[in-house]
């Protein structure tokens, strides 16, 4: 784990390296100082020396001064170091998602996803910053302070030795008790997440359904478990700081009481170095309770460290085979047994034995209804899944020996949650071919039937879309969508249930204009509206995963039931058609 997230700090060795050695200069300089501070108190004041006082002045304004100019270079190349650490594991990270199939971003859930790229790398570029900085500034601070005491007086540095172990082990067991309870933490933290992208996402629905009050009381009951295994974590972390100033304060005590009597009885202790021991005591504890801060920042760090790790570690699904093909024939698909699980599970198939040839150019619509896995079929052709068993073949070549990226730029995919990206229009089409020309653009938005609508705004092809999409009808956005996937030029195009929010007629216009332009592209149209697939070469009917018939219009309505009952059913009212 460590290894992989090391790899990530890159460009920035040089300022992770130099941080330790301004760090070590800041120490050398802070343990000097007591000593000096030693000799200004036993020369200097005692004896009334004024020259004394100031040679042992300035040298301590000079210590000051470079330890200063240290700490500033150190704490300068620390931020620099952390935060490039960070965004090099940020894009490695985000690299890695994707490069996830379907099944590997299910696994995960998108809302943890989100956590693990900013909450999770934050606190291990925190701790990061604090390895190279702090956790190495307090152990070289607690061992030359212990070694100068241990110079002073012999005796009086006893203390230190029953003292600091029982620290140690202490903040051992905070750590051991606490870091469970933090694991806990980030957990809920992925469901508060998920719980807030949910409710932006329908926020419309929210509303519309007048749902406020039940979508706060949700999210209040998964906040207040954060609140609840914080707050347990916290009071495990809350005896850090207690069992801090117990050591202090027995430190200050007892070398308080056996530094006066060694001063007064046996004369072996100046009173210079009695206050350096009392300053060294302070460095000790303090370099002592740093750490006891920088292993919790690590016990926190630890849990969002495997939690990325785990990302990292995670292997796609889909991957490219040796010698991958990196040329699609034709658009000629053929489906050989397919049958398909998301969990790979032949006890639980989505779709079942699905035997298809279809010529390239050829025109396919599918009807089924709700969850007879219309979308799971199409899915397959670009690889978004792959089959559990049975075969694919594209152009004649199983979908698995193309290049993934090659497979997929010949695949134009208009999907039922219709997306559209900050950036004006011309940018969310050219996503299709990002060198196509302006003419390209408008050439297709027009076989969209989209050219009407860009037109009527007043900056046109450079009207902004707002995250989402959010500023133009359901309708516009399909139109948009299908147009993106047309400037791809692709050897086949998926249509699913796009045109559900356009009226018929312009429907009619889409579907003409897509067999006019690109008559050789196969085409798949989904849709639950007869009047969308009634012209198409062949209809596939699916019924829980089976292919229930195939054939044409007329075919259909002469011997397949499910099919008479949709087109009857539509023919009554209940849904749209055309005559």
């Amino acid at each position: 784990m460590l290894k992989k997230l090391l790899a990530n700090v890159g460009e920035y060795k040089k300022q992770s390296l130099q941080t330790p050695l301004f760090t070590m200069g800041e120490v050398l300089m802070d343990v000097i100082m007591p000593l000096i501070m030693a000799g200004l108190i036993d020369n200097g004041i005692e004896k009334s020396d004024t020259n004394t006082i100031l040679r042992y002045g300035g040298l301590l304004f000079l210590c000051a001064l470079f330890a200063l100019g240290s700490g500033t270079l150190g704490g300068r190349t620390a931020a620099i170091a952390s935060a490039g650490f960070a965004k090099n594991l940020r894009h490695n990270l985000f690299e890695r998602i994707q490069s996830f199939s379907f099944s590997n971003i299910d696994r995960f859930s998108s809302s943890s996803l989100i956590t693990r790229l900013t909450t999770d790398v934050t606190n291990v570029q925190n701790a990061y910053q604090m390895v190279i900085r702090i956790l190495v500034r307090s152990p070289l601070i607690l061992i030359f302070s212990l070694v100068m005491t241990f110079h002073i007086n012999r005796e009086l540095s006893m203390i230190y030795l029953v003292i600091v172990p029982i620290m140690i082990v202490g903040l051992g067991l905070i750590i051991r008790f606490a870091h469970p309870l933090f694991e806990k933490v980030f957990r809920t933290y992925d469901r508060l997440n998920n719980v807030v992208h949910e409710n932006l996402q329908g926020i419309r629905v929210v509303k519309s359904y007048v749902r406020e009050e039940h979508e706060e009381e949700k999210f209040s009951r998964v906040s207040k478990k954060v609140f609840d295994n914080f707050t347990k974590a916290q009071r495990i972390v809350a005896f850090n700081m207690p069992l801090l100033q117990v050591a202090v304060y027995t430190c200050m005590l007892l070398l308080s009481w056996l530094g006066a009597e060694v001063i007064v009885n046996k004369g072996t202790l100046s009173t210079g170095e009695l206050v350096s021991m009392f300053n060294y005591t302070m460095q000790i504890l303090m370099s002592l309770m740093m750490m006891s801060m920088t292993f919790v920042q690590l016990m926190i760090a630890r849990t969002s460290a495997e939690r990325i790790t785990e990302v990292l570690n995670e292997e796609s699904d889909l991957k490219n085979g040796e010698n991958p093909l990196t040329e699609v024939p034709d658009g000629s698909v053929e489906f050989k047994n397919v049958c398909f699980s998301y969990k790979d599970d032949m006890d639980k198939l989505v779709l079942e034995n699905i035997d298809l040839n279809i010529a390239s150019g050829e025109v396919i619509g599918i009807v089924g209804g709700t969850g007879s896995s219309k979308s799971s079929l199409v899915q397959l052709i670009p690889r978004l899944y792959d089959v559990t068993h049975g075969e694919i073949k594209v152009g004649g070549h199983d979908v698995r020996s193309y290049d993934l990226e090659t497979l997929r730029d010949q695949v134009g995919m208009v999907l039922q949650n219709n997306v559209l990206f900050s950036g004006t229009i011309t940018d969310n089409l050219r996503w299709g071919d990002e060198h196509a020309s302006k003419a390209d653009v408008i050439h297709a938005a027009t076989i969209a039937q989209a050219d009407s609508f860009i037109q009527e705004f007043p900056n046109k092809y450079d009207t902004m879309i707002s995250e989402g999409g959010n500023n133009v009808s359901g309708g516009q956005k399909q139109r948009l969508t299908i147009a993106r996937a047309l400037l791809k030029k692709p050897k086949i195009l998926i249509l699913d249930d796009s045109t559900s929010a356009v009226d018929t007629k312009t429907d009619r216009a889409i579907r003409e204009g897509l067999a006019k332009e690109i008559p050789g592209t196969t085409t798949f149209i989904i849709s639950q509206r007869i009047s969308s697939i009634q012209d198409a070469d062949r209809i596939i009917v699916l019924d829980d995963g089976k292919i229930n018939g195939i054939g044409t219009h007329d075919e259909l309505l002469e011997n397949n039931v499910i099919y008479q009952e949709v087109f009857d059913s539509q023919q009554k009212g209940f849904g749209d058609h055309d005559e």
